[in-house]
């Protein structure tokens, strides 16, 4: 799988709208996107830091991943995300040939019009890994 660059860091928050006054007025970063992705159940906001994003990431139900990941590890980094060059559908037949677990089999919709897909942290050294492209 050919990676380009770390496309964005996942953080997992309560409410975007309590937290970006910590990434805008102390860290000094700007908010250029807001949007909900509603089949993941999740409202995303997303910064710029240099040529890396981070996308803040609130739940929008109880049932979505985020809700339940706060709620077993509290606010914080939820996963990494990669650019892919060489297709997503490519990247996960090539990981699960190399016996990654898949949390996706298929690449689908994300935030910000990316495709997207998420490697399973249990066969990842613990860190939630998605892969995305344009």
């Amino acid at each position: 799988m050919k990676i380009s660059h770390i496309e964005h860091l996942g953080i997992a928050v309560k409410s975007i709208e309590e937290a970006l006054p910590y990434y805008e007025n102390v860290l000094g970063f700007k908010c250029y996107n807001i949007e909900t992705v509603e089949d993941q159940k999740v409202k995303t906001a997303f910064l710029k830091v240099g040529e890396t994003k981070i996308e803040l990431l609130e739940p929008t139900s109880p049932e979505s991943t985020i809700a339940k990941f706060i709620e077993n590890k509290g606010e914080g980094i939820h996963h990494i995300a990669y650019a892919v060059e060489d297709g997503i559908a490519n990247a996960l037949a090539e990981a699960e040939s190399k016996e990654i677990r898949l949390i996706d089999k298929a690449p689908r919709k994300g935030a910000e019009g990316l495709s997207i897909a998420f490697l399973h942290p249990k066969s990842t050294r613990g860190v939630l890994t998605e892969l995305c492209e344009h």
